[in-house]
């Protein structure tokens, strides 16, 4: 969390949320979250630690999240196994990230920190990445099983309308509240406030794709 750069009201996508250690950390620094946890035991108890606070937890393999439609952040601790498919959609055309610090093997966070990373002729006009930090095995429970590091991506200019930066969504009205236009999906209702999460995954009929703004 230190030098994530996370802000009061920031919108965070905290992937493999697991049992809830950096969404709790994102909550003390006053953002809204929405926790990705693919495992159906752990997605419950989330639900239940977080059930009045700035959460949403969605159930879906990380690799095939529908991202915000709004500017975001990402703090991602996810299985090594999607992290380079996680990667590709946060880099992707029309992805309105911001900021992300993604946990990954040592090897995998040079990789994409390297002028030979996946695509990167594609994304690194609108994006930078750098290794930022490595972590020793102990940081994690149980310990990691290889060397460890933080990949740090960051927009090049995050003002809407300048250089490099995604266009603004269309606007639309629903229940009442001017919200980013996105495809149909499933909304939930945080508070007074909202706005719209593309995608249809559902964890249950209560958990929908819905944060506050």
């Amino acid at each position: 969390m230190h030098g994530a750069g996370i802000g009061p009201r920031d919108l965070v996508v905290d992937v493999g949320a697991g049992t809830g250690a950096l969404t709790a950390a994102l909550l003390d620094g006053g953002a809204r979250v929405i926790a990705v946890e693919l495992h159906p035991r752990r997605a419950h108890d989330l639900r239940l630690r977080f059930s009045h606070s700035d959460v949403v937890v969605v159930q879906v393999d990380a690799s095939d999240l529908r991202l915000p439609r709004r500017p975001f952040k990402v703090v991602a601790n996810p299985p090594f196994g999607i992290a380079s498919a996680l990667l590709r959609r946060l880099l992707g055309p029309g992805s309105r990230l911001q900021t992300a610090d993604v946990v990954l093997p040592a090897w995998a966070a040079r990789r994409w920190a390297s002028p030979a990373a996946p695509g990167a002729s594609r994304w690194r006009p609108t994006f930078t990445a750098a290794v930022k930090l490595r972590l020793p095995a102990d940081a994690f429970r149980p310990p990691a099983p290889a060397p460890t590091a933080v990949l740090r991506l960051e927009r090049r200019s995050a003002r809407v309308g300048a250089p490099n930066a995604p266009p603004a969504p269309p606007r639309s009205e629903v229940d009442g509240v001017d919200v980013d236009a996105a495809p149909v999906g499933a909304f939930r209702r945080l508070r007074a406030e909202q706005v719209e999460v593309e995608g249809q995954h559902r964890a249950s009929d209560a958990q929908q794709h819905r944060v506050a703004r």
